[in-house]
């Protein structure tokens, strides 16, 4: 039997569609996208669609969209590029974050911490949802700039960006999101959530890896990334990795034309399987039952280590995760769970199952039928 792969958060299949479009850019259109002839034309017109595909997902306006190397490439790059550009303007040199980001941002912010900006890590709750009158209470007359994840890798919670957002905008301080996980499995749109800069990837939407995208609203100009060529209106410079970006492209494109049925598919199997593993004597649930991400699953079983149950399940051909792929190795109990108010006991208990484009209902029922063997035989072998 093929193994079942069921860590869809960490990174998805490229989408045949996908990598149909992509194949062109490898070989016969080759051209360089800066090149005045025929064959770099038909470069530029390809990466001109794609900025439209991604930027059409976002609601946003392709002037906004930057093609990056992924989602810790974009986080780096706005939030370094803004702090600095922001404090040099005067402005200030106080940021916001909370401390279940991902370390993509939780390390530029530390970063900057050593550069001499203060930096404030906010608490969230026990489902790992920041408040918005924590954030509105952190606020300093020197406060620059606000980074809130859209929604949490690890155990799925959607945050109330739009809330925060709003507030933020009539403050007219500068707020970032990181949309890793979120960015074409729900409806996303700057404009209602009242953001200023947005973060993507294109293997987390069934796209190609080393290819993401930073939506930058107009107005706002960090400092540049890659000085060189004129590449992305001089912000970024380098030949474009076309291939990369086709993909990224029509990955939006599909994702978007599909979100609504995918995210009601996923929905009804996340709540069957969260229901079915509620069973389980000793096992809960991590995040955010209600605001979740349609494809995550994460809980937790009493007295069973993570590692054990992980090597019991790929052994049974199911292949899921103790949490964020970037953090894989790692001795220490999730940054996420232990700011959700967990033991390390209870946090080093935690099972991260997410779903996505190609899982089924079969994978599913044959999945908890293999947790439910492992996990008593894992107990059967702890009480002899």
């Amino acid at each position: 039997m093929r193994p079942v792969y069921l860590d869809y958060a960490a990174t998805t299949p490229v989408d045949e569609r996908v990598l149909k479009v992509m194949l062109p850019y490898f070989s016969a259109q080759f051209g360089n996208p800066s090149s005045v002839y025929s064959f770099g034309r038909l470069a530029r017109a390809a990466v001109a669609k794609a900025r439209s595909q991604v930027a059409s997902l976002l609601h946003a306006e392709p002037a906004e969209i930057f093609f990056t190397s992924g989602g810790s490439e974009s986080d780096n790059w706005v939030i370094k590029g803004m702090a600095l550009a922001l404090r040099r303007a005067g402005k200030g040199s106080h940021i916001i974050t909370s401390q279940v980001e991902h370390h993509a941002v939780l390390n530029t912010c530390s970063w900057l911490e050593q550069q001499g900006f203060a930096v404030t890590y906010l608490p969230v709750d026990e489902l790992g949802r920041v408040k918005p009158e924590t954030v509105e209470a952190a606020l300093r007359d020197d406060t620059i700039l606000v980074s809130i994840m859209t929604a949490n890798n690890e155990v799925g919670t959607i945050e109330p960006i739009a809330e925060i957002g709003s507030m933020l905008r009539a403050r007219q301080i500068f707020f970032h999101t990181d949309a890793v996980q979120a960015a074409g499995h729900i409806p996303l749109s700057v404009e209602e959530l009242h953001v200023d800069a947005l973060s993507l990837s294109g293997h987390k939407l069934y796209g190609p890896k080393g290819i993401g995208a930073l939506y930058l609203r107009r107005g706002f100009l960090p400092d540049a990334l890659i000085h060189g060529g004129g590449q992305e209106r001089e912000m970024r410079a380098g030949t474009e990795n076309t291939a990369g970006i086709v993909g990224l492209g029509e990955a939006a494109a599909i994702a978007q034309a599909e979100l609504t049925a995918e995210w009601e598919r996923l929905s009804e199997l996340r709540d069957w399987l969260m229901t079915e593993i509620k069973t389980i004597p000793g096992c809960w649930i991590n995040g955010d039952e209600e605001y979740r991400l349609p494809g995550n699953v994460n809980f937790g079983v009493t007295g069973i280590a993570q590692d054990t149950l992980l090597i019991r399940l790929d052994m049974a051909g199911f292949a899921v995760s103790a949490g964020s792929a970037c953090s894989a190795g790692s001795l220490s109990p999730s940054h996420v769970l232990t700011a959700m108010g967990q033991d390390a006991d209870k946090a080093g208990s935690a099972i991260r199952v997410t779903l996505g484009r190609f899982t089924t209902e079969d994978m599913l029922q044959r999945f908890v039928e293999a947790l439910k063997t492992a996990v008593a035989a894992i107990r059967k072998q702890a009480a002899e």
